[in-house]
């Protein structure tokens, strides 16, 4: 069984939570968010909390309806607090700007790399070597981040490349003389 799946969510002020059949949607001050908790799991909205539970005792339900819970209390903490990653730039010549719509990286390729930022996310650039990336899908969020850090990830010797703000790189030693 579930430890987190058996916690019910507890919906803030602010936040009106609709369930109708298998969907569940949140709508608050960051906006709207819904979600389709998969059939094996049931979904109740009683006295201002959602209620997570499994159908069947069967070990694929017992296993979703844990990962349904988090699901629907991201979707609350996206609606009312929103989503935030922060990736750092190392490297001598490695930068990004804004520009209009797009996310402009110089990451040493001959080129400069340009990503079209998404919508319903929101990318700042506070320094040249910053980029702080918000919305209120913690989703999209971390996959917006997961592709900007594909472009160059950070490499063990020097460690050059783009990585999140609170991630260690392991440091290898270079070859001996």
């Amino acid at each position: 069984m579930s430890r987190i799946g058996k916690r019910p969510v507890t919906i803030p002020s602010g936040v009106t939570a609709t369930v109708q059949g298998q969907t569940v949607k949140m709508k608050g001050p960051k906006g709207e968010l819904s979600f389709v908790v998969h059939d094996d799991v049931e979904v109740k909205f009683e006295n201002g909390q959602v209620k997570v539970a499994p159908r069947h005792e069967t070990n694929r339900a017992q296993a979703l309806y844990g990962t349904a819970r988090a699901q629907v209390a991201n979707l609350v903490l996206g609606v009312t607090k929103g989503f935030e990653k922060k990736l750092e730039i190392n490297g001598v010549g490695y930068r990004a700007a804004l520009q209009g719509k797009n996310l402009q990286l110089a990451l040493g390729y001959s080129h400069d790399v340009i990503y079209p930022i998404p919508q319903g996310i929101t990318i700042a650039v506070p320094k040249p070597t910053e980029i702080t990336i918000t919305g209120n899908d913690s989703q999209r969020v971390g996959q917006v981040a997961a592709e900007i850090r594909s472009y160059r990830p950070p490499e063990p010797y020097k460690g050059k490349g783009v990585k999140y703000a609170d991630e260690f790189i392991f440091r290898k030693e270079g070859k001996k003389k």
